[in-house]
């Protein structure tokens, strides 16, 4: 490898992906594999939209990523009954030989990402080798650890990122010379995504690709919790175990460029108008009688001159903005970069949750981060909570931090497209 004046270096060891037998649906079995996918655990944050996933299909996944029971102990133990009778009857099955999954997900308006899934080494973040750029909610890593435990298996992919050759690397060319094959599944979502999905078992490519993957290290776009998850499982068994290891789809972002979108806050319980009582003399307030895509435009050209949010719930929209210096020196911590210090997570974490609204950031009672904007607003308004609405952070101020080793605020971003689950799984004892 060469190393000079490369960011990658500092890694001791690459990335090291592995071939598994995926589990996946028996197409004559289920009504449709549209039917039994569903976005990522925490994607899915309504009860309308949960009962709908349950609806649309008897086995879709979503009764394995999120059971539903009265207790926490009972949910992780229906989980598992589920997944064990799918097995038994058919509904899920492994494949016959052990392979790198290339996955593709395409919109129908100009977006193909393409990446491949395997199992992959874990490792520690001194290692360099998986950036973690968000810090993660402890009660939520116990909640899938729980899960993980009780299923002995890795329900749904998590994101990771890195930094290839684009169409020179030997794994993209393999990746796309591969989607020109035809796939083991097809399927379009109701949101208008198309996924395919192709296996690769030759020994000798799936060596070509984890000679090339050895090479780089990633980013985590989507799972952080997910993957501190597979860390504490890991630390749990001695090594070597199957928990070394853990389900993810590595995207090269030079072929394929995600989008980088915000995650909103909603505040449980607190009307807008204490919310901006709160904010009289630290923040400049305006409202904004427009529709949802003027405001958030408008959000948008204020954020590129400094800190700005958007507040909902009582049928308008309130820009805050010009938070006062004074406020941001006595509550923004001082030991880490500018970068981190100006993001508008950072501000709000440490300024408005904290100082100004006293809400703690990790009390599910208290607050929600939710990724869809139009849902936040809505429930804000439904419920008389608040909706914080947030502008994303470019790709690059989330990879510059994570190679200086800054974790951001928790659900600071949100790449996508994300994978959808339940098109394959991985059972830790096939």
């Amino acid at each position: 490898m060469n190393t000079a004046g490369h960011p990658e270096a500092t890694a001791r060891r690459g990335l090291e992906l592995t071939p598994f037998r995926g589990l996946r649906y028996d197409p004559d079995r289920v009504g449709s594999l549209a039917a039994v996918t569903s976005p990522p655990y925490d994607v899915v944050v309504r009860p309308d939209g949960l009962h709908q996933l349950q609806s649309n299909d008897p086995y879709n996944i979503v009764r394995l990523i999120l059971p539903q029971a009265t207790t926490p102990a009972e949910r992780n133990e229906q989980a598992a009954r589920t997944l064990r009778g799918w097995l038994a009857e058919g509904i899920l099955a492994a494949d016959a030989e052990p392979g790198l999954y290339v996955y593709e997900q395409h919109d129908g308006a100009g977006l193909l990402q393409r990446g491949i899934i395997g199992i992959l080494r874990l490792s520690e973040p001194s290692e360099g080798v998986v950036l973690p750029h968000e810090d993660v909610m402890p009660h939520v890593v116990a909640d899938r650890a729980a899960l993980m435990r009780a299923t002995s298996a890795n329900l749904e992919p998590l994101l990771l990122t890195y930094r290839g050759n684009g169409t020179q690397s030997v794994t993209t060319t393999m990746v796309e010379r591969t989607a020109e094959q035809p796939p083991l599944l097809a399927t379009t979502t109701e949101d208008g995504y198309s996924h395919r999905l192709w296996s690769i078992t030759d020994p000798a490519e799936v060596a070509r690709i984890q000679k090339d993957l050895a090479q780089h290290q990633a980013l985590i776009a989507d799972g952080h919790h997910r993957w501190a998850t597979y860390r504490r499982l890991r630390a749990e068994h001695p090594s070597p175990s199957p928990w070394d290891h853990g389900l993810v789809l590595l995207v090269d972002t030079a072929r394929y460029p995600l989008r980088v979108r915000a995650i909103h806050r909603l505040l449980h319980g607190v009307p807008v108008d204490r919310s901006l009582s709160l904010l009289d003399g630290l923040f400049r307030v305006r409202r904004l009688d427009m529709p949802l895509a003027e405001a958030l435009d408008t959000l948008a050209d204020t954020a590129c001159a400094g800190n700005a949010f958007l507040l909902a719930g009582d049928g308008a929209f309130h820009l805050v903005d010009r938070p006062d210096p004074g406020l941001l020196s006595r509550t923004v911590p001082t030991d880490r970069p500018t970068a981190w210090r100006t993001l508008d997570a950072t501000v709000l974490h440490a300024t408005l949750l904290a100082h100004v609204w006293h809400i703690p950031e990790d009390d599910p009672a208290r607050i929600a981060y939710i990724h869809d904007t139009a849902a936040t607003v809505e429930k804000a308004e439904r419920d008389g909570g608040t909706a914080v609405l947030m502008h994303p952070v470019r790709e690059e101020v989330v990879r510059d931090l994570a190679r200086q080793g800054v974790t951001m605020p928790r659900k600071s971003t949100s790449f996508g497209p994300k994978p959808a689950s339940g098109l394959v799984l991985r059972a830790l004892d096939v």
